[in-house]
């Protein structure tokens, strides 16, 4: 939140991989340095294409069902941690379960926490190195878990009163072209309201093409730094590597999308 205020932006979005325990701190700080703060999270599922990001904004993070579900989510995260742990000390990487809870402080433990401490005992230079060469999915310390599909994690952001959005969609290694259609046709099908079409890792053309993909379908456009709070990555909060610009509308937007979402979940209740 810091940062965001630093770089001097009306909003961020706060997206934690399957916690909202962020949430709280950054709506409180968001108050102080008047800046908006959009409660959100992030789910990750599993497609017959590959592993799939699915993000929910303005969710309603009161919501008990959300957090036991968020709750599940992480506790299969953990449980593959001490099997990635053990395939890196075959890789003569020497690495502790708790030098990882040290660096994830009680928060949701993921790969990202696992490189951060490769990098501190000196095994990579990088968080983006420790991936490349150990914990990237056709690397030799990757190890898969339970993941829900996509139309799970769309019904849990949208019963949270959220708006689901396909984070980066490019990492489906489905192009921007007839494959993502198919693939995006579907997920609005299971009821997708938005796209990332901005991303630190896009240039023009792809995001131009993202773009009109979801023009064709009618959803939202969002677009985000992807910051995980990692200095040497070259992601700035906000502005990515430097030349992103995400419209504030886009927030205006979302906004407008879970107000309506919300008032159609009182009236299906209010029908059953």
């Amino acid at each position: 939140m810091k940062l965001a205020g630093a770089a001097k932006m009306k909003a961020v979005a706060i997206t934690d991989h399957d916690t909202i325990d962020g949430v709280p701190e950054a709506l409180s700080q968001g108050t102080r340095s008047r800046i908006e703060v959009i409660p959100g999270v992030e789910i990750g599922c599993e497609t017959p294409q590959g592993t799939m990001d699915i993000l929910g904004y303005y969710v309603d993070i009161a919501s008990p069902t959300l957090e036991h579900r968020l709750r599940w989510m992480r506790e299969k995260r953990l449980e593959r941690i001490p099997r990635i742990l053990d395939k890196l000390h075959d890789l003569g990487i020497d690495v502790s379960l708790d030098e990882v809870l040290e660096i994830a402080d009680e928060g949701s433990v993921g790969r990202p926490h696992v490189a951060r401490a490769i990098v501190r005992k000196g095994y990579a230079k990088t968080i983006g190195d420790a991936f490349d060469r150990c914990l990237g999915r056709h690397s030799p310390a990757y190890v898969s878990r339970n993941r829900i599909g996509p139309a799970a994690a769309i019904e849990i952001i949208r019963n949270a009163g959220g708006v689901p959005v396909l984070a980066h969609p490019t990492t489906l290694k489905a192009g921007t072209g007839s494959q993502l259609d198919v693939i995006v046709a579907r997920l609005v099908r299971e009821g997708l309201l938005g796209m990332e079409i901005l991303h630190s890792d896009y240039d023009a053309h792809t995001s131009t093409n993202l773009r009109r993909l979801a023009e064709k379908h009618n959803i939202l456009v969002t677009g985000g730094s992807d910051f995980h709070g990692d200095p040497d990555s070259g992601i700035s909060v906000g502005t990515g590597t430097g030349e992103l610009r995400v419209p504030y509308r886009y927030a205006q937007q979302l906004k407008a999308a879970a107000g309506t979402s919300r008032h159609q979940k009182a009236v299906e209740i209010a029908m059953t």
